[in-house]
């Protein structure tokens, strides 16, 4: 007997109160004979509280039908969180599919100013730190600014990214030893924002983004020579469209429409 991922996780979350599976449904450059082009996908979340630590856990998988149930899921994941010394801590692992021999892991402190982030890899025999990445908020001329360098551990490649934010008008700066670049976002009214973004390399995009009533938007991203991005909230759905270009010519689609939905 076929089975899916909606009935498998509609089993799930008839036995945990307040849980709502999320279907996503991704199409690929839009161009199929059948529904091979379709990828859905349903997510499902639960939390639980332990003495003063409080698990989240939950599940992504593949909706469609097949007899081995073992190649449903694409990731589990489990997280605990609670505070230590004034710091908020949390510690996030997930497994790819159902092996359970190598995990990613995100660890994360902060307090009122101030966050640590740390992305690591654990297997069988060893925990390896794979990138960190701090932030420090602090007030400055009537704005705020926010400090945030971030290492990769492997490559040992590092930057820093430096923004400042007053009223409508806020100034991002990215530096490494390789390239650098400025992002200027104008909120230009209450509907319209801005947001170019230069590089020393000489690559250039463009952000806007249109509220909608109903505090829905719609926000669209201008890479020359490389993509097209739409993104368009509405309530519940959130619909994402991906366009690459070659030159002037968009050469594939890429779509993705979300919804929570209640089973």
């Amino acid at each position: 007997m076929k089975l899916s991922a909606l009935a498998l996780l509609a089993v799930i979350s008839s036995v945990s109160a307040g849980s709502r599976p999320q279907l996503s449904i991704t199409v690929q450059d839009g161009q199929h004979d059948s529904l091979s082009g379709l990828d859905p996908t349903v997510s499902w979340s639960s939390s639980a509280v332990a003495g003063e630590v409080d698990i989240e856990y939950g599940i992504e998988a593949s909706a469609r039908p097949t007899s081995d149930i073992a190649s449903l899921p694409k990731n589990v994941w489990g997280k605990a969180s609670g505070m230590l010394g004034g710091w908020g801590v949390s510690a996030r692992a997930e497994f790819e599919g159902t092996d359970f021999t190598q995990a990613s892991i995100d660890i994360d402190a902060s307090d009122e100013t101030s966050a640590v982030h740390v992305d690591a890899s654990a297997g069988t025999t060893a925990v390896t730190v794979d990138k960190v990445t701090a932030t420090k908020t602090f007030d400055a001329d009537g704005g705020s600014v926010t400090v945030n360098p971030r290492y990769v551990v492997e490559s040992g490649d590092a930057d820093v990214v430096v923004t400042y934010s007053k009223d409508d008008l806020s100034i991002e700066v990215t530096a490494s030893q390789e390239d650098q670049s400025i992002t200027i976002s104008k909120q230009v009214d209450d509907e319209n924002r801005i947001a170019p973004t230069v590089s020393s390399d000489g690559t250039f995009s463009l952000e806007y983004e249109r509220s909608l009533d109903g505090g829905n938007s719609l926000t669209t991203t201008l890479t020359p020579n490389d993509s097209i991005d739409f993104e368009w909230s509405d309530s519940d759905w959130t619909a994402t469209i991906n366009l690459p270009l070659d030159g002037t010519d968009i050469t594939g689609t890429n779509i993705s429409v979300k919804r929570d939905v209640t089973f």
